[in-house]
């Protein structure tokens, strides 16, 4: 029997969890780092296309407009929606795909979902009106959210979609940034929100003879129904009903794809590198009753309830109660049961224990679920929860009790080379007839290279050489010398990774508020102080407070591939010493005040505006 299987002796003890930590870590750490992922050129070129709205020739454009949104996901929604509730409604939204939802729109893999619960997920809940399905819902409901917003906005009109920037310069002479696209269209705006996102371009596994294969090959951002048959609503693939098919990747987009295509395929084949830390989700309809009972501002007081929890702090009552506030919960109630000063060290040796409650506890799950006694001990993950990112699914284990699921655990190295006709693990080969990319997308990247334009501010900087050394900006969305510019993002501020978008609401709401104070006050430019960007950068580097990592965690986006972190990888995620529901009550009372400190509002100045 394996040693997964040796229940009866109890689980590692800790000296030994911490050596087969470090063991499965070192087998994962390659010297490329992030360079071992390839782009999306040459025969993958179309992974870059839209495969879901076909293209359509048009006119250029030509327009002067008071903001123009880069990006048409949640950050470009919410700043949108919130610059219409601030009364400025001359509004364009450029996006690269053929509609708005961003990420939303792209990843339409069938068993798409948030991870995260969808009373604090959906971003303005409230002033749509939407009730949500369940506690976690699919894309195809994420969608529509993302599309109401857009139509209760009026965010459509106007919107260019299927439009790539190009070119974003700022126009001293004018105080206007020039916005150009691969349509043709040439913009000027007063004011421009950057909402491209941190995962917009899939990256592919760096693999050799990946361009070789000669079946079907396709991302899970760019799923090819037209092959596979059925939809993202969920309906049977039976264009894969007698199609062998391979799956590259167990991270969170296999975890949710995997148990549809273990139903549907003829047969189905994981190649595994690194098992996901696999959780329960528990999903439960809501009761919508209970929901129209709620008490007007609830979403607010649930999103500062879920960031308190998450962060260590205390509340009456865990509202959202998921595993991402289970696991911040315990910690924080181990710390205060064990620690005699609450110093470090008290708060590591507290954590650790916590997280080696949760991590048996995963473990045994899959002991509990899995039948196959050597597939349970390859899908266990020997790395802390936090390394990577948890995952939360109901489905995903039992997978691999259907006869037609095979598991190839490469046991850290990954696949090692695919030809015309499949993949090549351990000296065996696996005919394929179909295979699934589920490889993520670029994270860490230069911003010009995800984005595909480098901004351009006063005398000619672009972006890229203002953050050579790392991104400088004051609360994660001014940038000095680039005046009239928001960055929706969510490092340097909160950086609550475990709930996106109440990031880029506090930020959108932020430039909004800004930009509506800038009109009030017939200010034609709004730019950081230096200074003020120097203070907020030094907080940001404080070393007691700087962002660090597990020098044991298993290789991945979280962790920079397991390669040494440098100043500038520190500085570009890098988030609020105090943490994010602290950030997010300063930003609040920051913009509140109505005095923007920090911030320089220059009127006009003879300036020619037309």
């Amino acid at each position: 029997m394996s040693s997964a299987h040796q229940t009866e002796v109890g689980p590692l003890e800790r000296p030994d969890l911490r050596a087969r930590y470090r063991i499965e870590r070192d087998k994962r750490v390659r010297p490329d780092g992030t360079d071992q992922y390839l782009e999306p050129v040459g025969r993958f070129a179309h992974f870059s296309a839209d495969p879901y709205t076909p293209w359509v020739e048009r006119d250029p454009v030509v327009d002067d407009v008071e903001v123009v949104i880069i990006g048409g996901g949640f950050a470009g929604l919410v700043t949108g929606a919130r610059l219409v509730e601030a009364g400025v409604t001359d509004v364009r939204i450029v996006e690269a795909g053929g509609g708005l939802g961003g990420v939303w729109y792209w990843n339409r893999y069938p068993g798409a979902m948030c991870d995260t619960a969808a009373m604090v997920y959906l971003p303005l809940l409230e002033e749509t009106g939407r009730v949500p399905s369940a506690k976690y819902v699919e894309a195809p409901e994420i969608l529509a959210h993302a599309r109401g917003i857009a139509e209760k906005y009026g965010l459509n009109d106007g919107a260019l979609c299927s439009t790539v920037v190009r070119e974003l310069v700022w126009d001293e002479d004018r105080s206007r940034w020039r916005v150009r696209t691969d349509r043709g269209d040439e913009l000027r705006a007063r004011f421009v929100t950057l909402g491209t996102g941190p995962l917009n371009r899939p990256k592919l596994p760096g693999i050799a003879g990946i361009d070789a294969f000669e079946g079907r090959c396709f991302h899970t951002s760019r799923w090819e129904y037209d092959y596979t048959g059925g939809d993202s609503s969920g309906a049977p693939m039976t264009g894969l009903a007698d199609k062998r098919v391979g799956i590259i990747g167990t991270g969170a987009t296999a975890v949710q794809c995997i148990p549809r295509l273990a139903r549907d395929a003829g047969s189905l084949t994981v190649f595994q590198r690194t098992p996901s830390s696999v959780d329960v989700r528990a999903n439960q309809p809501i009761d919508p009753e209970w929901f129209a009972a709620l008490d007007p501002g609830w979403q607010r007081e649930w999103l500062r309830n879920f960031a308190t929890l998450q962060t260590g702090g205390f509340a009456e009552q865990d509202l959202v109660m998921d595993g991402w506030t289970d696991m911040a919960v315990r910690i924080r109630d181990r710390v205060i049961a064990d620690a005699v000063a609450f110093t470090p060290k008290d708060f590591r040796q507290a954590y650790e224990a916590a997280d080696d409650e949760k991590m048996d506890e995963i473990r045994a799950r899959i002991d509990a679920v899995v039948s196959d006694p050597a597939t349970a001990e390859a899908l266990k993950p020997w790395y802390r929860q936090r390394c990577k990112r948890p995952c939360f699914h109901d489905e995903y284990l039992d997978a691999f009790n259907r006869p037609t699921v095979r598991l190839v655990d490469t046991d850290g190295r990954g696949v090692e080379r695919i030809d015309a006709t499949g993949a090549w693990v351990g000296g065996q080969h696996y005919e394929l007839d179909c295979l699934i990319l589920a490889s993520g997308f670029e994270f860490g990247t230069p911003y010009e290279r995800r984005s595909g334009f480098d901004p351009v501010g006063r005398g000619g900087v672009p972006l890229s050489k203002a953050w050579a050394d790392g991104m400088v900006t004051l609360h994660g969305i001014h940038v000095h010398g680039f005046p009239n510019l928001f960055v929706i993002q969510t490092g340097h501020a909160a950086n609550l990774i475990s709930n996106v978008t109440h990031n880029l609401v506090e930020a959108g709401t932020t430039a909004a508020a800004v930009i509506a104070h800038a009109r009030a006050t017939g200010a034609v430019e709004v730019e950081t102080s230096a200074a003020a960007q120097e203070a907020w950068v030094d907080l940001l580097e404080d070393p007691t407070t700087m962002l660090t990592y597990d020098a044991n965690c298993t290789p991945g986006y979280y962790n920079n591939e397991g390669a040494p972190l440098g100043h500038r990888e520190r500085l570009n995620q890098s988030r609020y010493a105090a943490g994010p529901a602290e950030y997010f009550r300063y930003i609040d009372a920051w913009r509140s005040t109505g005095r923007f400190e920090g911030l320089e509002f220059r009127p006009q100045t003879g300036k020619d505006e037309h």
